[in-house]
């Protein structure tokens, strides 16, 4: 049961159930925080004569006080913590070892002047660090400059996290040269230019865009699928689909030219300090974005554009297209973008004629170019239609574009030559692989679609039958 404790002058009641029991069978301290704004009130430990389980008043465990009479109560917390939970489910795809719920809670009710503030200690965790090299590792990848590699790097994996956690901390972090390929575009001539980071600097942005990722996330517009959690090629397709059935069938086939080989480092590190105040964050944004290049034995400093390949390169292209995004939104224009690649489909001919012209307005002030070939203005409904993630769209149909069948076709023709040497059925297993895969993304095109070229696969296998068999 519950009794009276005189502590002083003041007298205070204290219910059974607001202690705790240890082993020795003595009530050990509890204290209650009600809400924000609660009060802590300590208890005094005694010896309970009924002993554990025995039961106290029923005012559902508060703790009273004579000096507290006349005020309000406190608020419970349950619903903060539920309120708390629905937050973290929200964001559940943001890395826990960095982003508490009380971030979190600041993140959707907004910080003071918008700016968040002392962030470099949590990219130098090393509890963000390891989470880093977890994502790193199951990536795989080429070597940088330093030749290290992914095992290289795991045998002495806590050295090199704690020697970065600590070089990251005091400011002596500088990331290394990038070493670059050229690799083909699928279905052209033309070579696109790839980075690759050392091991080292690919944990360490890993980490860093664990931090901001989040961050901007919150700002990025809705009609932006590119390189966004729980999103991805597939929204933007569904979108797109949605648009041309309502009516949108006018559509401007927009292409940035050599958008992230282009984009301006002053007016993107403008844009990321809108968000981010820690200077020691933004300083290590504009060592990654002036890292030099390694090819061949030529060794330059870039004037702009972030490295394709680099780890916070795509979010920092989200970032610069993020006022387009907004504006356009404002607009109600279907809007529909993945990285550099975007599509504007409206309702007329006049009124996709002016959207253009305004979006190239905004890009020659953004330092961008639009591509003058490749940025057009289709009928969606006449023949000719227009291409968009691997899709075309025509005549209120899609099938895989061109460049996406030959290069499928050029897969399945690496592995069904005539003179391959394996069973037939380990071949067959490898066609189903790559057609498994690539079905599950073209799924949705017309009917028409698969029958040609599931004969086409048949004429490849009997093709090597054929040769076995010399016939």
């Amino acid at each position: 049961m519950g009794g009276w404790r005189q502590r002083g002058r003041k007298a205070r009641y204290v219910n059974q159930g607001d202690l705790l029991v240890n082993r020795d069978g003595v009530h050990a301290r509890k204290c209650r925080r009600a809400g924000r704004a609660g009060v802590r009130a300590p208890i005094v430990a005694r010896r309970d004569r009924n002993g554990f389980g025995a039961k106290g008043a029923q005012e559902g465990g508060d703790v009273r006080s004579e000096s507290l009479e006349g005020k309000p109560a406190a608020v419970s917390r349950l619903g903060g913590t539920k309120q708390a939970g629905e937050i973290r489910e929200r964001w559940s795809w943001v890395e826990p070892t960095v982003w508490t719920d009380r971030m979190l809670t600041a993140l959707e009710e907004g910080v003071k002047g918008g700016k968040w503030y002392s962030l470099m200690d949590k990219v130098s965790a090393l509890a963000n660090l390891r989470s880093a090299w977890r994502k790193v590792r199951a990536s795989g990848g080429a070597p940088g400059v330093d030749h290290q590699t992914i095992e290289m790097f795991e045998r002495q994996r806590e050295e090199n996290l704690e020697k970065l956690s600590r070089t990251l901390r005091e400011g002596s972090y500088r990331p290394q040269a990038i070493r670059r390929r050229w690799i083909p575009k699928p279905g052209s001539r033309e070579k696109r230019p790839l980075g690759i980071p050392t091991v080292r600097d690919r944990v360490a942005e890993t980490a860093l865009l664990h931090v901001l990722g989040p961050i901007f996330e919150k700002e990025f517009a809705p009609q932006s699928y590119g390189f966004r959690p729980k999103r991805g090629c597939k929204d933007a397709l569904r979108r797109v689909d949605h648009l041309l059935k309502r009516g949108q069938t006018w559509v401007v086939d927009v292409d940035i030219k050599s958008y992230f080989d282009t984009i301006p480092h002053e007016g993107l590190m403008k844009r990321v300090e809108e968000r981010v105040a820690d200077g020691r964050v933004l300083e290590l944004l504009r060592a990654y974005l002036r890292q030099s290049v390694m090819e061949t034995a030529k060794d330059w400093s870039p004037e702009e554009g972030t490295p394709q390949g680099a780890v916070i390169s795509p979010l920092l292209a989200n970032i610069y297209l993020n006022p387009l995004d907004q504006w356009m939104s404002r607009r109600e224009e279907g809007m529909v973008r993945y990285a550099d690649d975007f599509v504007l489909l409206c309702e007329s001919q006049a009124k996709a004629e002016g959207t253009l012209e305004q979006v190239r307005r905004w890009m020659n002030e953004a330092g961008l170019t639009l591509h003058p070939e490749k940025t057009r203005i289709v009928d969606a409904t006449k023949p000719g239609g227009f291409d968009f993630l691997g899709y075309h769209f025509e005549r209120g149909m899609k099938w895989p574009r061109r460049r996406s069948l030959a290069k499928m076709k050029d897969l399945i023709r690496a592995k069904t030559k005539r003179n391959n040497g394996h069973r037939l059925k380990v071949i067959i297993s490898g066609v189903n692989r790559t057609m498994v895969g690539w079905f599950g993304y073209f799924k949705h095109s017309h009917r028409t679609t698969f029958p040609n070229l599931d004969g086409w696969v048949r004429m490849r296998l009997r093709s090597i039958l054929r040769k076995r068999h010399h016939r």
